[in-house]
């Protein structure tokens, strides 16, 4: 007969491997090399050929077939002016440029509080072509916790800071996770989020942070069954946010509460190179 733990173990280490190559991409999150904010009058931006703008409604941007400019989704040479509206939180690889196939650096474009901002992935990125997978805990069975999670009649909208300090956001919580960690007889009552179709997300502190893990993580779980209160949830799998590998990037921080004041030893470690607190 099979061992849960021995299940549970292997479907960490599947986890493991697809979060490594999901961070290994080409043009992922660890390839991000600036974060400029565009103003409504159209200007240079640092290592970018063109000009840029960013008004309430709209991100411009224009440039002559030689500056090498590319749109990301059709290839088609930027020539002239073009623009894009997107809705706050919404980002967008938009064009591309440099390297022997026109493609080393994207161009990503941001909504973030209202403003346009404009992120740079270098495939060439220093923490990208080093990295060679998120340094984790030991695999913990006893962190494979059951808990309860008590749905709210309605989804309530919770102000917090985030990784950069100009960005303000929002946490949609969508009701509490009520777990204990072993040995311990002390409940936490966490807000999570809803994360796609019948999953929940906690974003959390603990004691570790700024230690050996970095200033929050994250772990997702599959929601209750209909009827059902009960969940399971895999410490193992906390993970860090981008802006644990990078100083540009713009995450969510915890809702104020959700601190875990015991260490949870268990998911992602701090990873090596910048981090941001």
């Amino acid at each position: 007969m099979t061992n849960p733990t021995d299940d549970a173990f292997q479907g960490w280490l599947a986890f493991r491997s697809a979060r490594n190559r999901e961070l290994g991409q080409e043009h992922g999150w660890l390839t991000l090399t600036s974060l400029q904010w565009l103003t409504p009058v159209p200007a240079p931006a640092e290592g970018l050929p063109g000009l840029w703008s960013g008004t309430e409604t709209e991100a411009a941007l224009s440039a002559a077939v030689g500056n090498g400019l590319t749109l990301v989704e059709s290839g088609t040479a930027v020539d002239g002016t073009v623009t894009v509206s997107l809705e706050d939180e919404e980002s967008l690889l938009w064009v591309q440029f440099g390297g022997s196939d026109g493609g080393r650096i994207v161009v990503e474009l941001a909504r973030r509080g209202g403003r346009y901002a404009l992120r740079t992935r270098d495939a060439e990125s220093p923490v990208f072509t080093a990295f060679s997978g998120v340094p984790v805990f030991d695999f913990r069975p006893d962190l494979v916790l059951q808990a309860r999670f008590d749905a709210y009649p309605e989804p309530v909208d919770v102000p917090i800071r985030t990784a950069h300090p100009a960005v303000d956001g929002v946490h949609r919580t969508v009701g509490e996770l009520a777990l204990r960690l072993p040995g311990t007889e002390k409940e936490y009552r966490l807000q999570v989020g809803a994360e796609g179709p019948d999953r929940l997300a906690l974003t959390f502190h603990d004691a570790t942070n700024n230690q050996a893990t970095a200033g929050w993580r994250k772990v997702a779980f599959a929601a209750p069954r209909a009827g059902s209160s009960a969940v399971t949830v895999d410490l193992n799998r906390a993970v860090n946010y981008p802006s644990a590998f990078t100083p540009y990037g713009t995450c969510p921080m915890p809702v104020g509460s959700n601190i875990i004041g015991e260490p949870v030893e268990a998911g992602e470690k701090r990873p090596d190179g910048p981090a941001l607190p």
